[in-house]
């Protein structure tokens, strides 16, 4: 199995970085652990196929398994520190850097070209890809600027010209190598009229130290081909295009975070076990699987999560009763467990002020309920305090077949819908990796604040991932969850649970 091979090439001693193709995997826990172990002495690279409907089906044919979900398999990567691969290319492309050339230390990334175009491009996908172009020393600048012609640029890229000969790039790529607040370097050849492929390919290769990483992208196919093969002998990674080098350096860069990670801590909170444990034992009892929102909001107030105050009414008069009793305003949801996505069938009304709001609200969404799913057990309504608004957040839980619980995490509205902004994560889960969960959608600058408006409490929503990690952990029965929405407002504000459901499984206990 796929494990076996983990754990024969991780002790090979002639074997630098494991490279592999997967379809599917045997077992979710065995692999998570045995690639953990294998990465955190070598790069494991892995291809995954069957990303698409089409391409699990083929999948599935093909090994005689079913195929676990794409994000489910990206958790788990992330996890357990693999690095994915997209396509042959790129397989093969982080395979290669990673064998030939040390770890950055960090993500500041120096370009050296001959031509501007390719040099801005390297620029383009350093900054696309999330790490930074660097930002030259003084001291640097002023040595390149003594050694380079006049006309060279010596910020970043630096520009050694189209007429660079060899002993040009060696200066620019000593020089650099010197500055501390460099981390790796790309170095670009295009081929001109002065251009001499392989001997500047043997003068790069003659410069290189080990102590930072040196890609180089030779663009001209068969022009370059001769430097190309100097630089693969002196064990140097070469590509075609400045962008597929700087994708290797993110690979090699994201391993070398995950490298230094720092010991998992998993936060345990207190909680009320035992009023979860009979709520759940009830619906299984009863062989109810669907855990509606009011039972679920008090499985999550036993872990720790703020629940805004309601009570069930079965009248107008009841439920004007304990809108009084709570205070004004308050929301009214229906309550059935037939009754799903109360939203779509008119079963919320938010922001009722007065009794009479209350009463009417009550009386009309009793009528249409009844008109659009007759078949309905309703069991009353439920009569809610509306708390101080904030930014719409979902998190929740969905337990994969292989690799179990998966933690979810996204901003609300259309960019869960439409946009799919979400991430995913292995359960347990410790601080750091609550808030990478946070920092890897592309709300996050949406959640940090812009235009003078104030950002969200980042704590607090880490905090509920942690909980929710934690509740999903101890209880295997529950298979999804959802807390949607979960508002969260400034700093100190206290997040709440607006709507939540829970389905359920019976345990395996055979």
């Amino acid at each position: 199995t796929e494990v076996d091979f983990l754990k024969a090439l991780a002790g090979d001693d002639d074997t630098k970085v494991i490279v592999g193709y997967l379809e599917d995997i045997v077992s979710g826990d065995e692999f998570v652990k045995a690639a953990e172990d294998a990465c955190s002495i070598k790069p494991v690279v892995i291809l995954k196929a069957g990303t698409t409907p089409a391409g699990l089906k083929a999948a599935s044919s093909h090994t005689g398994g079913l195929a676990g979900a794409d994000m489910a398999y990206g958790a788990a990567f992330r996890r357990s520190g693999v690095i994915r691969a997209d396509n042959f290319q790129a397989l093969f492309d982080y395979a290669s850097a990673l064998a030939m050339q040390p770890l950055p230390k960090g993500d500041s990334i120096l370009i050296i070209t001959n031509a501007g175009g390719p040099g801005t491009m390297a620029a383009d996908a350093v900054e696309k890809s999330g790490m930074t172009v660097a930002a030259l020393a003084y001291s640097t600048a002023a040595a390149l600027k003594g050694k380079l012609p006049r006309a060279s640029s010596t910020g970043n890229p630096v520009d050694v010209l189209g007429d660079a000969d060899p002993e040009r790039y060696a200066i620019a790529l000593t020089t650099a190598q010197d500055d501390n607040s460099v981390d790796a370097i790309i170095v670009i050849l295009t081929p001109q009229a002065m251009t001499r492929p392989a001997e500047t390919a043997r003068a790069i290769a003659g410069c290189v130290r080990s102590d930072k990483p040196v890609l180089a992208a030779f663009m001209g196919g068969k022009h370059v081909m001769p430097g190309n093969e100097e630089l693969v002998a002196a064990g140097l990674p070469v590509y075609n295009s400045p962008e597929r080098a700087v994708d290797a350096l993110k690979a090699m860069y994201e391993y070398s975070v995950w490298r230094r990670r720092p010991p998992r801590i998993v936060t345990r909170f207190r909680v009320h076990r035992r009023r979860v444990e009979r709520i759940i034992a009830r619906h299984l009892r009863t062989k109810r699987t669907h855990v509606g929102d009011i039972k679920a909001k008090q499985i999550l107030s036993a872990y720790g999560f703020r629940i805004p105050e309601g009570h069930l009414a079965n009248t107008a008069d009841e439920a004007v009763e304990t809108a009084q009793l709570i205070g004004y305003p308050v929301a009214i949801k229906i309550v059935s467990p037939n009754i799903v996505h109360k939203t779509d069938l008119g079963g919320v009304k938010l922001h009722l002020s007065t009794a009479d709001d209350v009463k009417d609200a009550f009386d009309l969404m009793m009528l249409r309920i009844r008109q659009i799913a007759p078949e309905a057990y309703i069991e009353g309504i439920y009569v809610e305090e509306m708390l101080a608004r904030g930014m719409e957040v979902i998190i929740g839980m969905s337990r994969d077949p292989q690799f179990g619980p998966m933690l979810m995490f996204g901003l609300g509205g259309i960019f869960v819908e439409v946009l799919k902004d979400v991430t995913f994560h292995l359960a347990p889960i410790t601080t750091e990796e609550a808030f990478q969960m946070l920092k890897s959608t592309r709300s996050y600058e949406m959640l940090k604040g812009t235009r003078g408006k104030r950002g969200v409490d980042f704590a607090a929503i880490a905090n509920g991932l942690q909980r929710i990690s934690q509740l999903v952990t101890d209880y295997p029965e529950i298979s999804e969850l959802d807390i949607n929405p979960f508002i969260v407002g400034d700093i100190g504000t206290g997040p709440f649970v607006a709507d939540a459901r829970m389905t359920l499984t019976y345990k395996n206990t055979e």
